[in-house]
């Protein structure tokens, strides 16, 4: 903590110098509540002699005039009391301003006192470092992942263990069209020429259809749509 901190706030000395302000106030705004109190009293008693001086101003004239002397011996009290009055909030508000400036400086000391201590050794230049060394990792680690990937799933599928299944299906999904229809689809047997012309893996050879069966075939499947 710097060394302006510690003169305000160390030690007893730096506590009474810490209250100085708020007694300071404390006293001021004592003896203006006691002002306030007088200015309060001498209104009343202007407001008395004011009416006294109504009273008698036809009937009494030595009374009224020594009403209006009373009053005005008050109203000169009242201006020495606004006066004061006066004079202590300026100075109430002038200590109260003076020891925010005060307490918002000690903050910001102790604010950059702080700082100081949470950057330590900390610079510009040992940041960059950091993440550029973080940077570097980070790219060493997606290599890694791209080269364990490539390793597991390199020779994971055999093309013709592919390719067989592939052909599988096609032969599962030209039974079925044959089983619905009666008649062999000739999508299915451009793409797949294996099927007319020799066993796909698991199947029995294909039966070869002369035309009059293929023509029976063609019509009973137009009847049955």
């Amino acid at each position: 903590m710097s060394a302006g901190i510690w003169g305000w706030f160390g030690g007893g000395a730096g506590q009474k110098r810490k209250d100085s302000p708020k007694n300071a106030i404390l006293d001021l705004r004592t003896q203006l509540e006691m002002l306030q109190k007088r200015e309060n009293h001498l209104q009343r008693q202007i407001e008395e002699q004011d009416g006294i001086a109504r009273k008698n101003v036809t009937t009494n004239k030595n009374a009224a005039k020594a009403a209006l002397r009373r009053k005005k011996l008050h109203e000169h009290s009242l201006d020495q009391t606004l006066g004061q009055i006066g004079t202590l909030e300026q100075q109430i508000n002038a200590i109260e301003s003076a020891n925010i400036n005060r307490e918002t400086l000690a903050a910001m000391e102790r604010a950059g006192e702080a700082m100081k201590q949470i950057h330590g050794k900390l610079t510009p230049e040992k940041v960059d470092e950091a993440m550029a060394k973080l940077s570097e990792q980070n790219g060493l680690s997606e290599e890694i992942a791209e080269a364990m990937v490539s390793i597991n799933l390199g020779n994971a599928v055999d093309e013709e263990d592919l390719e067989a299944d592939f052909e599988v299906l096609l032969q599962e999904q030209l039974d079925e069209k044959m089983l619905k229809t009666g008649t062999v689809p000739q999508d299915a047997v451009q793409r797949l020429p294996t099927v007319a012309t020799g066993e796909i893996k698991g199947k029995a050879p294909a039966v070869a259809e002369d035309d009059e069966e293929e023509e029976l075939r063609k019509l009973q499947a137009e009847m049955a749509m």
